[in-house]
């Protein structure tokens, strides 16, 4: 059995201030895991398929994912984080976005997601929300990529 390894937590978020937000709410709930940060979805993408220390290659990590990107969308990333056949199909996926319309809540839940956050509005009922965030994070089991071992 292989000694257990840390989670590490790929955020794509092209907005900076909410980035910076998400990590230190994240943070102040306790959780002290890798935080690698991508501001558009390519170089989040190579990160965890092609990095020699991504979960692709890696071990296990946890996705908070933005559907608002500026290369492309989230649930395209989404798609094929979750496709049949693809590494990280085990992968948990966070969906934090501001997008509150029913039926893309619905295609991100039918895409595979494990988690639809919307950011509210408010900075504090965001900072709280993600401080909530952050108190899951830590008590949620992560599984391996299925080709990790």
């Amino acid at each position: 059995m292989t000694e257990h390894q840390p989670v590490n937590i790929v955020m794509i978020e092209d907005d900076e201030g909410h980035a910076r937000l998400i990590e230190k709410n994240i943070r102040r709930a306790g959780i002290s895991n890798v935080i690698r940060h991508f501001m558009d979805g390519t170089s989040a993408l190579e990160y965890l398929y092609n990095a020699p220390d991504g979960p692709a290659k890696n071990g296990p990590a946890l996705i908070l994912l933005d559907l608002n990107l500026p290369d492309m969308s989230g649930t395209d990333i989404l798609a094929k984080i979750k496709a049949e056949g693809s590494p990280l199909k085990r992968t948990p996926v966070v969906v934090l976005t501001t997008t509150d319309d029913k039926i893309e809540i619905q295609r991100c839940y039918d895409l595979g997601c494990n988690v639809y956050i919307t950011k509210p509005v408010n900075y504090e009922n965001f900072a709280d929300a993600i401080r909530q965030l952050g108190l899951f994070l830590s008590v949620i089991q992560v599984p391996e990529p299925e080709n990790a071992g």
